[in-house]
């Protein structure tokens, strides 16, 4: 017996897509498998198959899967259960070979059988529906369904016996065509008795129904184009008319019939093979830190177990930056243990994680790109990558943070599109890894332009531990994440200094306002009522109690009014294991932007201002921001924390001598009017 397998560069992928869901790729990577199985044709099948590419073009919406759900008919399984099995098979074998016609043979058929009602329940249940399945068809319609394909059943024989099968496959009664058996009735009792016929009115009925019943079919659905899957003439006679199938695929698991192999465009012996030639998406994670490893830990779980369309391939490969771990390689150590003892210990990240030391490997043919890189590296990692990505393929950032440059900043969403040329989605929210490690409720949304993208997305991250909701404004989202990083520092600050609640929520209110008002006077487009989701203020709060910003910012203030001050370096190197501090970075890169080129800044930063920011003097404008750069660069105290509304009138701040670790007394102001800045000092 041969096989005609589906090759791997032409998915089916979603070729039964319901309408309105785009997937016009599907259709390409259906026609694709089609052309690329085919036996050799005559040259009227060649124009043929030109013609149906021609048509294609638009979304694949109908799937068809007829007759050959089962290994055995299942008239001529009941048949064998009321003992004349050889009679009724001979004229089953007539009738799918075209010598006899279906008429006929359906009324012999069931002359030959003469069941009861009672003998339907009792054949049934010594027969239940998977006991009957052709092997792979429960998988594939599985598959179908969950992609959102409709799915329908056309059957020569009986709902009486069609209906527990579709029932167990899960398809609507509404989705089952197949004929009916009239029955006698008893006058006295009212229940059928005696069977005494079938039903003439229904398409199956009759020769050439099968394709009648699919032009019933599109009559109630605009469906573009529809496939049939069976294995008899019946079924080949669906796409060799106007108005049914678009395209025929040959089942040869139970019989060949050589007439119908022939004819058909693509012939399979397992429904596995169709299985396997659905569309399915690969994944990269660009990253392995704490975030990236709970991240990957969740699309694991996606994409090996929770997957019941089949969508995405098992494997994910994750990129890791190469370093010793206790003398061994860290992507050995990972691989070995499916756990990043460093940045995540004590998760495991799932068996279906392939850590890899080299980026252009981790996105080798990937669909589907998550970032998750500290923000500094993410312009490095996009060069590195630059015509390397797959065409076509989709990324999503989960890296909170901007660049600045002369022109003006860049959110890494930008950067990504702009260097790869993809679409590229964000998702924030109030992600502590650990927390998300530990399978606690979280949520996030993703911020997207492209809704199918955001969605193949959503199912790749959301567990029933972590809520997703989709947001059509990407870069408010985005700089909701970035901006959170510095209020964050405020709030590590308050607890530094011992003050209590109170303080740090004036703090995050103070944050909130400035968050918003700095991202709508960038982004004019930001919507209101993104603030108020889970990226916004939910992220917002989470951070400024739980996150390593809070942490680092509260051990550093301890530090400074304990009078033995230590650098962010040493903190982030201590306290965060290799993780890396966005916060003081975010806020240095936010303040170039806040303050007028003129203006000698105490931001270690030295990137040129545009003409268009050197008109900008918004430093006091946002009081919280400013002065919580000023606190992290030694030039205020960190009590001014929450005497943000004074810290940002120090109109001119010198630098402090001596080296950069010393925390010293800044200058008096020299500006026109402003107010002298106070030293820096310990408790006082």
């Amino acid at each position: 017996m041969r096989t005609v397998e589906a090759p791997a560069a032409g998915p089916l992928g979603g070729a039964a897509a319901v309408a309105g869901v785009p997937a016009a790729d599907d259709t390409q990577r259906l026609l694709a498998a089609v052309l690329a199985t085919a036996r050799p044709l005559a040259r009227t099948r060649a124009a043929h198959k030109a013609a149906l590419l021609a048509a294609l073009q638009n979304l694949p919406d109908g799937y068809v899967v007829a007759g050959t759900v089962t290994v055995n008919d299942s008239l001529d399984l009941l048949a064998q259960f009321m003992g004349v099995k050889e009679q009724v098979e001979a004229l089953t074998n007539q009738a799918m070979d075209g010598s006899l016609s279906l008429e006929r043979a359906l009324e012999e058929r069931l002359a030959i059988i003469d069941c009861s009602p009672a003998d339907i329940k009792r054949f049934i249940a010594a027969h239940p529906p998977a006991s009957r399945l052709a092997p792979g068809i429960k998988e594939l319609i599985t598959a179908l369904q969950a992609r959102g394909v409709a799915v329908y059943l056309i059957s020569g024989g009986f709902r009486e016996l069609t209906l527990p099968i579709a029932a167990y496959l899960g398809i609507p009664k509404s989705h089952v065509f197949a004929n009916r058996m009239n029955w006698q009735w008893d006058d006295e009792t009212g229940a059928p008795t005696k069977l005494v016929g079938f039903d003439m009115s229904e398409p199956t009925a009759h020769n050439q129904g099968k394709p009648q019943a699919i032009a019933r079919i599109r009559q109630r659905n605009p469906y573009n184009t529809v496939v049939m899957i069976g294995d008899g003439i019946t079924d080949l006679e669906a796409v060799q008319m106007t108005g049914g199938a678009d395209l025929f695929i040959g089942y040869g698991g139970v019989v060949e019939r050589p007439a119908v192999a022939a004819e058909a465009e693509w012939y399979v012996y397992d429904y596995q093979a169709l299985v396997d030639s659905l569309a399915r998406y690969r994944v990269a994670m660009i990253g392995s830190g704490a975030w990236a490893c709970a991240a990957v830990r969740m699309m694991a779980q996606n994409t090996k177990v929770d997957d019941p369309a089949d969508e995405f391939v098992d494997e994910i490969r994750m990129w890791v930056y190469e370093e010793d771990y206790q003398g061994r390689k860290l992507t050995e150590v990972i691989n070995e243990t499916h756990e990043n003892p460093k940045y995540f210990p004590g998760f495991h990240l799932g068996d279906n994680v392939v850590a890899v030391p080299s980026i252009e490997e981790a996105a080798d043919g990937a669909d589907l790109i998550v970032l998750c890189a500290p923000h500094q590296f993410i312009h490095g990692i996009c060069k590195q990558l630059m015509g390397k990505v797959k065409p076509g393929a989709a990324a999503i950032s989960l890296t909170k943070g901007m660049r600045v440059r002369p022109e003006g900043p860049q959110l890494i969403s930008q950067m990504v599109r702009r260097y790869l040329n993809i679409d590229c989605a964000v998702l924030m929210g109030a992600n502590i890894a650990t927390d998300i490690g530990r399978e606690q409720l979280s949520e996030a949304v993703i911020g997207y332009d492209n809704l199918d993208h955001a969605e193949r997305f959503k199912k790749l991250f959301q567990r029933p531990y972590f809520r997703i909701s989709l947001l059509p404004d990407p870069v408010g989202a985005e700089m909701c994440g970035t901006l959170k990083n510095i209020v964050a520092l405020g709030a590590g600050m308050v607890d530094g200094l011992g003050l209590g609640p109170n303080s740090k929520a004036t703090i995050i209110r103070q944050g909130l306002v400035e968050m918003r008002r700095f991202s709508r006077a960038l982004y004019p487009s930001v919507r209101e009522d993104t603030f108020l989701e889970c990226c916004g203020v939910g992220d917002l709060v989470a951070t400024c109690y739980g996150g390593r910003n809070r942490l680092v910012a509260e051990a550093w203030t301890r530090a400074q009014m304990d009078g033995s001050p230590r650098t962010f370096e040493e903190l982030e190197s201590e306290l965060l294991k290799g993780q890396k501090l966005q916060g003081v970075l975010t806020s240095n890169e936010v303040q170039e932007i806040l303050r007028p080129a003129i203006h000698p800044a105490p931001c270690p930063l030295r990137v040129p201002s545009s003409p268009i920011l050197q008109k900008r003097h918004w430093e006091q404008d946002y009081p919280l921001f400013t002065t919580i750069n000023r606190i992290i660069n030694g030039y205020l105290p960190p009590k001014f924390v929450v005497d943000y509304e004074v810290g940002c009138t120090f109109s001119d701040l010198a630098p402090t001598e001596g080296s950069d670790d010393d925390v010293g007394a800044p200058a008096q102001s020299r500006s026109r009017g402003g107010p002298a800045v106070p030293a820096v000092s310990g408790r006082g």
